[in-house]
């Protein structure tokens, strides 16, 4: 039945027609014998829509009747429709937008995350394979220097914890770098970790220099740099731990602390000492100078295997390199050759020279700082006149006993002052040293050593110096060059 045909209707038969309502409808109705019709004008309609929006209805019912010609009707029932979609869509939006939420909170998460543990760490790597490519480039020339160096790369908070916020009952040692401390990773790994001094005069220079040449190096008798951390300005170099400490801390100290290293421990520090040397004057990809051979920088493991460390002073050579010259001097008292201190020139017989006075000190237990004999002769002067004199017994370690061991501690008295001769030249390269300490075929060493180099001041120089306050670190002019950082041993 059609619109007009229900207006027709009930205009002519409508008696009855009222309208009827409640809290869910409201309608027009009226009875045509047993059949109740519903029906709804343009008024109704409206009313019904206020209606529904005013109680807060959920929904209500609107019949769309075709063939309408009515335009105020039709459009009341798209008003109805349109109302039902929008709320449908707010309910849906409602929803959808806290997941939405959710998962833009899930990927910043995500986003911070990788930033935090692969990109940053990353850019660390990236600043590090620059320093090698640098150093590689004026030092090295023709090496690859695309190969990634092999340290990891540690974060702060790792290393912090570590060493348990860098407390002061975990420092082992304190250098011109900076303070290095034992820490524990959380694998129970034990390491040593050299932190830069805000204040420190090597710095940068030294720790991108550690850096470029120790990860490129492997060698039992060398310190293994494990990684670094720069992050938070930091500059952090990661080491394998020495739980025996260093060299120094057994020759001078009281009896005790000697016995433990018999002279079959110190030929095997001895040896150990000379495959390092060996390895980088001959052995590695490049030659390397390492500039501060010393026994504080000779650590010993469980086994009191030595490992040579500190190589912040290292220079490195191409394969055909002698010798280089520098302006800026140095080094620690009693261990620089003359040749260096005077003109500022290094060669391989730098590292002779310095092995020579620690084959001294391992085999007498004295410091190169002090003076010794009627005549306060230095380390170097001293065992030069008892060796010169027959009298050699008076320099070695009252408590070593050669009598069972193939390299004797007069050999090793001879082969220490042909390392230390003023002339460069007349010094051995370290594998004539080797040969002349393994000693296979018994022959006695025919080189006569000469007056020996005497790089260090004398006592009443010293005391002056001391009085004007140099102390640890001296600074003065020998020839128009410069020595800074000098420690006396």
């Amino acid at each position: 039945m059609g619109y007009k045909s229900i207006i027709s209707f009930v205009q002519n038969y409508g008696y009855g027609a009222k309208p009827v309502y409640n809290s869910s409808y409201v309608a027009n109705s009226f009875t045509l014998w047993d059949t109740w019709i519903n029906f709804d004008d343009v008024d109704a309609v409206q009313t019904k829509v206020s209606y529904a929006k005013c109680k807060g209805l959920l929904g209500y019912n609107a019949f769309q009747i075709a063939n309408d010609n009515n335009c105020a009707l039709s459009q009341a029932a798209a008003d109805m429709s349109d109302t039902k979609r929008q709320r449908k869509k707010k309910r849906k939006l409602w929803v959808i937008a806290p997941v939405i939420l959710a998962a833009v909170i899930l990927m910043w998460t995500i986003f911070c995350y990788v930033q935090r543990e692969i990109f940053e760490p990353q850019g660390h790597l990236r600043k590090v394979r620059s320093w090698i490519t640098r150093a590689k480039i004026s030092h090295v020339g023709g090496l690859n220097s695309s190969s990634p160096p092999n340290l990891q790369i540690f974060r702060f908070s790792s290393i912090k914890a570590a060493t348990k916020n860098f407390a002061s009952e975990n420092m082992i040692g304190h250098g011109g770098y900076g303070p290095v401390y034992k820490g524990k990773l959380r694998k129970g790994e034990e390491i040593a970790v050299k932190r830069l001094s805000k204040t420190s005069s090597q710095g940068l220079e030294e720790f991108e220099n550690e850096v470029t040449l120790t990860s490129s190096l492997q060698h039992v008798n060398l310190l293994r740099v494990i990684g670094i951390c720069t992050e938070r300005e930091e500059k952090m170099l990661i080491y394998e731990f020495m739980p025996n400490k260093s060299l120094d801390f057994y020759l001078y100290a009281d009896q005790a602390k000697k016995d433990l290293l018999d002279w079959r421990k110190r030929v095997s520090i001895i040896e150990g000492l000379v495959q390092g040397l060996l390895y980088l004057h001959e052995y590695s990809n490049f030659t390397i100078i390492h500039r501060d051979i010393k026994t504080s920088n000779i650590l010993l493991d469980e086994d009191m295997n030595p490992k040579i460390s500190d190589f912040g002073m290292a220079k490195s050579f191409k394969k055909d390199g002698l010798e280089a010259y520098t302006a800026r001097i140095v080094g620690t008292y009693g261990y620089l050759p003359p040749e260096y201190v005077k003109n500022g020139t290094y060669s391989l017989k730098y590292d002779v020279y310095s092995f020579g006075v620690v084959l001294l000190q391992i085999i007498s237990g004295k410091r190169t700082s002090c003076f010794y004999g009627c005549n306060e002769l230095n380390l170097l002067e001293y065992a030069y006149e008892l060796w010169k004199q027959g009298e050699e017994a008076k320099f070695f370690d009252a408590s070593l006993d050669d009598s069972c061991s193939q390299c004797k501690l007069f050999r090793c008295m001879q082969v220490g002052l042909l390392c230390v001769q003023e002339d460069a030249g007349d010094r051995p390269s370290m594998v004539e040293v080797f040969a002349l300490l393994k000693n296979e075929n018994g022959v006695a060493i025919s080189t006569i050593p000469k007056k020996p180099a005497f790089s260090v001041t004398s006592r009443d120089e010293r005391s002056q110096d001391d009085d004007n306050g140099i102390n640890n670190e001296k600074i003065f002019s020998v020839n128009l060059t410069t020595i800074t950082q000098l420690v006396p041993r």
